[in-house]
């Protein structure tokens, strides 16, 4: 499901309760995360709705190399011969997205029914078939990226080791990937919080990291999994923290 304009040139499109971005720039068009794999259908027609084509598109940007954000990212690396960036941390993870650190069980929350929807939507939506990502753009440095929208990337250990936040300060918008969420996709819980730890590589310092993005004032936090937070940084900050590990 596509929501236009989230934020000031910002669309979010929503499938299997995963989040993922359109962001315009002057006609060209940035996509930040690729979702499961048949969000390739959804993605084609978002941007039909927007008036756009994928020869608009410039680029591809990870948040972080989860299943659930490299989706149909090599499908469109290949068919749309764009650059998917991520961070260099993330690298090998983006060849192998359904292999990933995590502090407890994939299957620490199967007796939770919303965890267990959750769960079974992504298998249904490909999961189990996700492609990694053959070639790469790595970036290291908190410097604006060189595609449309200049998103700075901002390093959030924790989740994963090369997760970002990506930030656009000239829209007041952090796209905050799951450096917090706010719905946790294994739990159902909802408010800014870290993701569970079947997900998180080392939640401590996925607490820690979210210090680094209060100082972009940002007033409204686009994330990988749950609504927009319209309420500034700072309090979903606090929020997350007062939520704690799951």
């Amino acid at each position: 499901m596509l929501h236009r304009d989230v934020a000031p040139g910002v669309h979010r499109v929503e499938d299997a309760y995963v989040n993922y971005y359109q962001v315009e720039d002057g006609g060209a068009i940035t996509i930040v995360d690729a979702g499961l794999p048949t969000s390739w259908r959804s993605v084609q027609a978002a941007l039909r709705e927007i008036g756009s084509s994928p020869a608009n598109v410039e680029a591809l940007v990870l948040t972080h190399a989860h299943f659930d954000h490299v989706g149909f990212a090599e499908r469109a690396r290949s068919e749309w011969h764009l650059p998917v960036w991520v961070h260099e941390r993330d690298g090998s993870l983006s060849r192998h997205p359904l292999h990933y650190e995590h502090e407890h069980t994939k299957f620490h929350h199967l007796n939770n029914p919303k965890g267990l929807l959750v769960l079974a939507t992504m298998v249904v939506n490909g999961m189990p078939l996700t492609k990694g990502v053959s070639e790469v753009r790595a970036f290291s440095q908190e410097e604006a990226l060189d595609v449309p929208g200049r998103p700075r990337p901002i390093h959030v250990p924790g989740h994963t080791w090369g997760s970002v936040a990506l930030h656009l300060p000239d829209r007041g918008v952090l796209l905050a990937g799951d450096a917090f969420v706010t719905m946790d996709p294994y739990t159902g819980h909802a408010g800014p919080r870290i993701v569970s730890g079947a997900a998180t590589a080392d939640s401590r310092e996925a607490i820690a990291s979210l210090q680094a993005l209060v100082a972009t004032g940002a007033e409204t936090v686009l994330t990988g999994h749950g609504d927009p937070w319209t309420g500034g940084i700072a309090a979903a900050v606090d929020r997350a923290r007062e939520a704690g590990p799951s």
